[in-house]
């Protein structure tokens, strides 16, 4: 069986007035620009305008360099934003949503490990909910990661009483308000949790939806096994800031959410409009 993503952007019922793509990027040099090309064929026939934000979280390869070319052919439709240093991804995250403008904002990891046509099936939700959560029908991840993820979920929802069957899916899709609303702090692979405590901490209507995940295509994950100790640290912050804030807690997050990170790209002169 080819594991390669094949899109095919389903039939569809209901279109988008505007939709954000956030795309973060770290070390991606061989599969940003597949994927933002996913993106620009499948997006028109979803929303009525669109943009796709890349996140450029101070790679060292040509990450930066692909997008660049990328923005000089399609912008405005394709948008470069970069860290001068890698920063986590979820600062990255937190740059693209702050940086977004469209109604309806939506992220996915720019690793093909998902296919971004799927987001067809997650409109129609939204009509009844304020974010849509992904969950992994069949995860091409390793045993011990599967089991970790398996722990980690169950963890973090007794914590924050969270019934989510996948909380750290990176496949999402949520109203701009409510991204204004939830104050996110997170730097690292947190913040799926994050958005998903803070949304239910304030009350937001969530639904799930399964997707496919495939194997990487190319590159190396980012996530490492220290990664589980550092946290779990970051679950009992989290928690006693959510349940428990203090002053210097909302300050802290007033801080972030005000924090300006990031320089966005602008294209060459030359360069070709982006086609409609």
């Amino acid at each position: 069986m080819n594991s390669e993503i094949q899109p095919k952007t389903p039939h569809l019922t209901h279109r988008a007035p505007s939709i954000s793509v956030v795309l973060p990027a770290y070390r991606e040099e061989l599969n940003i620009g597949p994927m933002v090309e996913m993106a620009l064929e499948a997006l028109p026939g979803m929303a009525e305008e669109f943009e796709i934000l890349v996140v450029d979280d101070g790679s060292a390869d040509g990450t930066g360099a692909v997008a660049r070319a990328l923005v000089d052919q399609h912008h405005p439709k394709v948008r470069l934003i970069s860290h001068s240093e890698n920063r986590g991804y979820g600062a990255a995250l937190r740059t693209g949503f702050k940086n977004a403008i469209s109604d309806l904002v939506f992220y996915t990891d720019s690793d093909r490990q998902f296919d971004l046509t799927e987001l067809a099936y997650f409109l129609p939700l939204m009509e009844d909910n304020d974010l849509v959560i992904g969950f992994r029908v069949y995860r091409y991840d390793s045993a011990l990661r599967s089991f970790v993820s398996w722990g980690y979920n169950r963890l973090v929802g007794l914590l924050f009483r969270i019934r989510v069957r996948d909380v750290d899916c990176a496949y999402k899709l949520m109203r701009r308000e409510v991204l204004a609303n939830l104050q996110l702090q997170t730097d690292d692979f947190f913040i799926d949790t994050e958005i998903v405590a803070r949304s239910r901490r304030w009350n937001f209507r969530m639904a799930q939806k399964g997707v496919r995940h495939y194997p990487r295509m190319a590159g190396e994950t980012t996530v490492q096994p220290s990664d589980i100790l550092r946290t779990l640290k970051t679950i009992g912050r989290m928690w006693r800031r959510i349940h428990l804030p203090t002053t210097e807690h909302r300050d802290e997050a007033q801080r972030a959410t005000e924090e300006i990170v990031g320089t966005e790209y602008e294209p060459q002169e030359s360069a070709a409009p982006s086609q409609p």
